[in-house]
């Protein structure tokens, strides 16, 4: 039974915090109001503060500035290798082929939205691992052709 009685006192409402004296700042802190220079140069009124309209009798409308955001690309764009990495990818070695093209679009979008730290890395690493798909295709091809004579020259005896 010690248990219900845990559970009585912890019901047990203490009721609403002490009331607390306001603070040394009117407004809680926050300036007065009223009307401000502007410090941007746009507007002629306080920012956010109702512009009256024509019609009296008509409630104030609240008229907030439009904010515009302009994507801008990189004037000297580090090459992508796209069309690199889609070669390597289909003709050379398909796993580095991939990487290759998965950084290639990395770099694209960086420059598109203009951040060119991760566009120049993302370009310089879709070069080298096109390169390393480029020569580990030639490797596996010149080797194929090798094993091929081979194997040609073993079955075709000649006396």
């Amino acid at each position: 039974m010690a248990d219900s009685s845990e559970k009585s006192r912890l019901i047990q409402h203490t009721g609403p915090p002490p009331y607390q004296e306001p603070s040394q700042y009117p407004n809680g802190g926050y300036p007065p109001p009223g009307n401000y220079p502007s410090t941007s140069g746009y507007m002629d009124h306080q920012y956010g503060a109702a512009v009256s309209l024509c019609y009296p009798g008509h409630p104030a409308v609240t008229v907030q500035p439009a904010v515009y955001v302009a994507s801008v690309q990189l004037v000297s764009a580090p090459p992508d290798f796209l069309g690199y990495s889609i070669f390597t990818m289909l003709f050379c070695c398909l796993p580095l082929g991939i990487a290759a093209l998965v950084y290639s679009c990395t770099a694209r979008e960086a420059v598109m939205s203009g951040d060119r730290e991760i566009a120049v890395n993302s370009s310089r690493m879709a070069y080298i691992l096109n390169n390393i798909a480029l020569g580990v295709g030639l490797a596996i091809i010149t080797i194929g052709i090798i094993v091929g004579m081979e194997l040609s020259n073993k079955s075709h005896h000649y006396p």
